[in-house]
């Protein structure tokens, strides 16, 4: 993508949504942390209806030790691959309190060290609680990257560090969550809606997808054409 349709896309995404924010709901960094573990291979909804009350309750890394293990997956036992995140965040929390005197560390490498967190992980953290401007490439954005033709790459590391080098300021900071946004409620992965995408005449993405009526009226579902990038339908 030419650096002109780069900073209109990111205009455009901007004032549709001047203020993005992510959609896990969290107290502190402490508690972003713990939603952000809790929600690889989940769903940000399924991730805020297990932690709404556990938050409630327990909202440092001391609070987190002293509920214990068992009462940490009575909480979240509706979140997939419950057992293996609880005993992270057990013992990340630990972590924090012996390593870290119970706060969550401003820095890449420290927070990658805590059981559960990768890049990732970390990336959102530092963007969300620390305002750093950080690109957290998750499916979504890992799709938009490759699909628009905004940040190619074959794994999430090559589309991040694309991304850094093509995202101008001032859209820095929000960067990530306009990307994982757009991913996640228009340009999605089986059918991209196209129709209604504000930034579709700079997408490199072909056959654009039509509006529902118009492939009602051929008489045929929609099939999405695969990417190569990622080979999603």
């Amino acid at each position: 993508m030419k650096k002109a349709d780069v900073i209109e896309f990111y205009a455009r995404l901007a004032e549709a949504d001047p203020h993005p924010e992510t959609e896990l709901e969290f107290v502190n960094p402490y508690t972003l942390v713990v939603a952000v573990a809790l929600s690889a291979q989940a769903t940000d909804v399924g991730v805020n209806k297990a932690t709404r009350a556990l938050f409630r309750e327990v909202d440092t890394p001391e609070k987190m030790v002293a509920l214990g293990l068992d009462d940490l997956k009575r909480h979240i036992k509706t979140i997939g691959l419950y057992n293996t995140k609880a005993k992270n965040v057990i013992a990340l929390s630990q972590m924090l309190i012996d390593d870290y005197g119970g706060e969550v560390p401003n820095d890449r490498a420290a927070l990658e060290r805590l059981p559960g967190v990768g890049r990732k992980t970390a990336n959102v953290v530092l963007n969300v609680a620390f305002g750093a401007e950080t690109f957290a490439v998750d499916t979504h954005i890992f799709r938009v990257g490759n699909r628009t033709g905004l940040a190619r790459g074959k794994t999430p590391l090559a589309v991040e560090l694309k991304l850094d080098k093509a995202t101008p300021q001032p859209f820095r900071l929000h960067a990530h969550h306009w990307l994982i946004l757009h991913g996640r409620y228009v340009c999605k992965a089986r059918t991209p809606e196209c129709w209604r995408c504000i930034v579709s005449d700079l997408c490199a993405y072909k056959p654009k997808t039509p509006p529902p009526k118009s492939r009602a009226l051929a008489g045929s579902a929609p099939q999405a054409a695969p990417d190569p990038a990622t080979g999603e339908a």
